[in-house]
């Protein structure tokens, strides 16, 4: 007669714990984008059209991410948008409780704070869903399932833009683009398409087993890969603002120069998911 109280007990507490890894995992994300003054300034003048697309167009990219990590071993269609609401609730109260307590939530303007509050909580809640994975020593428990090509491919476009969401708000990665020279900047083009190449082939990813040339590996995750970077970093200089009033030279060097690191993100992405 106890089996099924203390089941649940046990179930409810495990729960506790993912719950509290998940806001470890909200807070290391969401840290460099919370302590930059850039961000604080956009919650104030980014367009609220440009934030509820920013907000909805990240539910599927939480919701895949629920179904490859997530903050707790539970799976499912239920289960995962389960994880994916209760993660962006652990974004908004870490992302809200954070600004409150830095005192540079603007407290005068519902409008205002609720943008500041949106812009953070997407990257904590990236953190919540891919907490159990990087913060828990208890994932090897046979849960995890083979990831298909196209996963891959969505593992990937999640690393590119949360590395390109930390940095397309800065004024240091507008900088480096207007001092880039073109020649610089297909240098860089090409560096990026190098490394992205480099760590996907010595990561191992999902087929290579079966794909061992590096040709292989650059037709069918590099390129893809590289363009997933570049379409990643337009949404991100998009949403911030950081492609208006720009000309096609100037354009072409935001999108390269941001493609950069958010081509290590994705390279690395299969390692920290």
């Amino acid at each position: 007669m106890r089996a099924p109280a203390t089941d649940k007990r046990t179930g409810d507490a495990a729960y506790l714990r993912d719950l509290g890894r998940a806001f470890g995992g909200a807070l290391l994300f969401c840290l460099p984008l919370m302590m930059t003054m850039e961000m604080w300034a956009l919650g104030h003048a980014a367009a609220p059209e440009r934030l509820l697309v920013f907000v909805l167009a990240a539910l599927p990219l939480l919701y895949g991410l629920a179904h490859y990590a997530g903050f707790s071993a539970r799976r499912g269609l239920l289960n995962n948008a389960l994880d994916t609401w209760v993660a962006l609730g652990v974004g908004f109260v870490t992302a809200g409780g954070l600004l409150f307590l830095f005192n540079v939530l603007d407290r005068s303007s519902l409008a205002a704070a609720t943008g500041q509050v949106s812009l953070q909580a997407i990257p904590a809640a990236l953190g919540a869903l891919v907490a159990r994975r990087q913060l828990s020593a208890d994932t090897g428990d046979g849960d995890e399932e083979q990831v298909s090509y196209p996963g891959e491919l969505f593992l990937m476009l999640a690393g590119a833009l949360y590395f390109a969401m930390n940095l397309a708000p800065t004024e240091e990665m507008r900088l480096i683009a207007y001092r880039a020279t073109p020649l610089g900047t297909l240098g860089l083009l090409i560096l990026s398409v190098s490394l992205l190449h480099l760590i996907v082939f010595e990561a191992g990813f999902a087929g290579q087993e079966k794909q061992e040339t590096p040709l292989r590996a650059f037709l069918d995750f590099t390129l893809p890969g590289y363009a997933i970077c570049l379409a990643a970093s337009v949404a991100m200089l998009w949403v911030f603002g950081g492609l208006d009033g720009h000309g096609v030279h100037s354009l072409v060097s935001n999108i390269v120069v941001l493609a950069f690191p958010a081509a290590l993100g994705a390279a690395a992405a299969r390692l920290l998911v």
